[in-house]
């Protein structure tokens, strides 16, 4: 989702904030000086003291170079690495394209009973979004009595193959 026009810039200085404060701690521990990780970095002690204390003015570039000195380069690769909220506008414009496999967006426990019996911690009326419920499927398809399966919920599991499953239902 993105973020509105009207929506605080406090979050973003608070996370920059916390992330400076993070980088200067990741220095401390590591007993470098501010001195050596800035001219390692290619910047000005200045500099530094910025992107410690979260400037938003102090460049990506820097934080990556800082980032690089204390051996933290492995966790830029975790930055937006789990784009969820793309994922499901992504999943649910192939669930449209898809001509007669439209998957309802909200399914509920009560209307199939495997699925209710498999999500048994869950309230039986309960609602679930396609994704939620074709993961359960999948991981308690041991648990699953298909010969207990209404033709509807026979149904349901087909489409959600499909679409979410690509196809392949992992069991």
């Amino acid at each position: 989702m993105l973020a509105s026009a009207d929506e605080p810039v406090d979050t973003s200085i608070q996370l920059l904030a916390e992330f400076g404060e993070r980088l200067r701690k990741a220095r401390l521990r590591r007993r470098l000086t501010a001195t050596k990780v800035a001219k390692s970095a290619g910047v000005t002690r200045v500099t530094l003291r910025r992107a410690e204390n979260g400037d938003a003015a102090v460049s990506m570039g820097t934080y990556l170079r800082v980032m690089a000195i204390l051996d933290l380069s492995a966790d830029i690769a975790l930055l937006a690495r789990d784009d969820r909220s793309g994922r499901l506008i992504q999943d649910e414009a192939l669930q449209k394209r898809r001509k007669g496999s439209t998957v309802p967006r909200r399914i509920y426990l009560k209307k199939y009973p495997q699925l209710r019996q498999i999500a048994w911690s869950l309230d039986p009326n309960a609602e679930l979004g396609p994704t939620e419920a074709f993961q359960l499927y999948e991981r308690n398809w041991r648990h699953v009595d298909q010969a207990g399966m209404t033709a509807e919920e026979r149904q349901l599991v087909a489409k959600l193959t499909q679409t979410i499953g690509k196809g392949v239902l992992l069991v």
